[in-house]
């Protein structure tokens, strides 16, 4: 091949098209919904650029590895744009077409996406994906285009489940709990925090391929941490082994095609002593609230402030680590979420029926305190018109999650 005949970009329908993690009529809901915004903001194309976005509009999980992604939506097309190295697999597994891009060149990313936006004049943008970086060379190659942000308008719209994604999320909540089951059956004085890890995982991923044929098996975790290294919600899994007493933490994420679902509780090996069962207590306590508060018509910061004054009333509140519940959907430790469904004293949204959100308390004390450790229960709520619906299932507390040592 001569450098004259190198492509640019190229269209790749290698193979058929895989069965996606929705129905074609759930994929054009949601791009029916995102050109109702489009036409509300006079822009001509969506330029999505981000993991979530590309996935929740394509069905298309890309894997960077610094390489760029896009989804392409205008008013008649949805096209996802792919590096050469995934060959056919995003035309295979994603809604719509699907226009590779080689790097025979630099900057074929942009001639591929100049192709799709020809007539362009107004393009809506994720501001919060975007880098600087890509931002001058949106200004280079699509000259006199105007680029609005509107990642915030994009998220509201995800913020919403429709039944098929509540259907998946139900499922990724139930495997969770096997992962619990396996990971609480794993404890034992010796086995180390990686050992319990891969048990968790292990199940969890048996019943994806078991229940979700066709879904992409990837990214489903565990962390599982023991002592010290429960003090924060996101710590690494390490070789530690466990010792009688040890206060633990059971953290299950399967992941279904790009939707996580999560269960983490708080287990002690071994009777707790006094100071560590009260402070247990207390989180349960919080927990049990925040389940009470999840309904339609609550606020992300009227519950978080009813949790604050229920923590100060105990005079624990400086324990507490972050905000009390998030939204669930597309969502990855990779990836983002909606961040105006956090239960936060900063976020103002109002509950609806069809949101998704987990509750979830912690608090960690210090090394050298009383109690000392991070203590979290989690558990995932849908909203319904009369309240809502918790679909997490493994029990929480003292009474359920000691472990004999």
């Amino acid at each position: 091949m001569t450098a004259a005949n190198r492509p640019e970009f190229l269209e790749l329908h290698n193979g058929a098209k895989a069965k996606l993690p929705f129905a074609e009529a759930e994929y054009e809901h949601r791009l029916t919904a995102l050109r109702g915004l489009m036409a509300a903001h006079d822009v001509d194309a969506m330029l999505l650029t981000s993991m979530h976005n590309i996935a929740y509009y394509s069905g298309f999980l890309y894997c960077s590895f610094g390489r760029s992604y896009a989804c392409v939506v205008t008013a008649a097309g949805c096209t996802t744009v792919s590096a050469n190295i995934d060959y056919g697999q995003p035309w295979r597994r994603g809604y719509g077409d699907n226009l590779v891009y080689t790097d025979w060149q630099r900057n074929n990313y942009w001639r591929a996406l100049r192709s799709l936006l020809p007539q362009a004049r107004r393009i809506g943008i994720e501001g919060d994906h975007m880098t600087l970086a890509q931002r001058d060379l949106l200004g280079e190659f699509l000259p006199g285009v105007d680029a609005l942000d509107l990642n915030r308008e994009i998220m509201a719209l995800r913020m919403r489940k429709s039944a098929a994604e509540i259907e998946l999320i139900r499922g990724g909540a139930r495997t969770a709990d096997i992962g619990g089951a396996a990971i609480r059956d794993a404890i034992a004085v010796g086995a180390r925090e990686i050992d319990v890890a891969m048990a968790g995982r292990d199940a969890m991923e048996l019943e994806i391929a078991r229940a979700f044929p066709d879904s992409e098996l990837r990214d489903t975790w565990v962390w599982f941490q023991s002592g010290l290294n429960t003090d924060g919600a996101h710590n690494p899994v390490t070789t530690r082994a466990l010792e009688a007493g040890d206060i633990l933490s059971l953290n299950a994420f399967p992941m279904i095609s790009g939707y996580y679902t999560a269960l983490e509780r708080t287990l002690f090996l071994g009777e707790p002593d006094a100071a560590s069962l009260a402070i247990w207590q207390a989180n349960v306590g919080a927990h049990e609230l925040g389940l009470s508060l999840i309904k339609p018509g609550a606020t992300c910061s009227g519950i978080c402030a009813e949790i604050n004054r229920y923590f100060d009333d105990l005079e624990l509140l400086q324990y507490r680590t972050f905000g009390y519940g998030h939204s669930f959907g597309l969502l990855s430790h990779y990836y983002g979420r909606e961040a105006g469904l956090e239960l936060r004293e900063d976020i103002d949204t109002v509950l609806e029926p069809g949101m998704v959100v987990s509750m979830e308390p912690m608090l960690t004390l210090p090394a050298g305190m009383p109690g000392a450790g991070g203590y979290r229960e989690h558990d995932i709520l849908v909203i319904t018109d009369g309240g809502a619906d918790n679909i997490t299932g493994f029990p929480y507390g003292p009474d359920h999650n000691i472990v004999p040592d």
